[in-house]
């Protein structure tokens, strides 16, 4: 077993366990390996300072690591925040960056009431909440299989 030190796309450094250096390189280049803190499969070894001492205390097993309360927290915010992104995909319309636009035809009864999910800026979901429309912003994590 080997452990390295990790570092996704938005810079959050995390530890892994791995069989040896190979395993290591094929997960990370077929994108099997997650940032705990944000969902990306875009992750990279980082920079570690070698282990040099002979005889010296191995680290803490991967049991150690996966019992951090911490990280067993994170651990369960991502997974909701997936499962949000899930239903959310599976019950509502996307409508892209039209989303503002498309929030107050149906709040002003121009168009058929059906739930929608797309972007809006901060100033536009401002503009929608002064106008009485209930808008919420979600974390969108990306697609732990894509």
């Amino acid at each position: 077993m080997i452990v390295y030190k990790l570092c996704c796309k938005k810079d959050h450094e995390f530890e892994a366990w791995f069989r040896d250096s190979s395993a290591a390189d094929e997960q990370l280049e077929a994108a099997q390996v997650v940032c705990p803190v944000c969902g990306t499969t875009s992750v990279r070894k980082a920079l570690m300072s070698p282990r040099l001492g002979k005889g010296a205390e191995q680290p803490a097993p991967p049991a150690q690591i996966t019992n951090d309360p911490a990280l067993a927290e994170r651990t369960r915010v991502v997974e909701a925040l997936r499962e949000l992104r899930r239903h959310v995909e599976e019950n509502c319309d996307y409508v892209g960056p039209r989303f503002a636009e498309v929030a107050r035809q149906i709040h002003y009864g121009e168009t058929e009431h059906r739930d929608i999910y797309g972007e809006a800026s901060p100033d536009e979901a401002s503009s929608l909440r002064d106008e009485g429309i209930e808008v919420y912003g979600i974390p969108w994590l990306p697609r732990h299989d894509s």
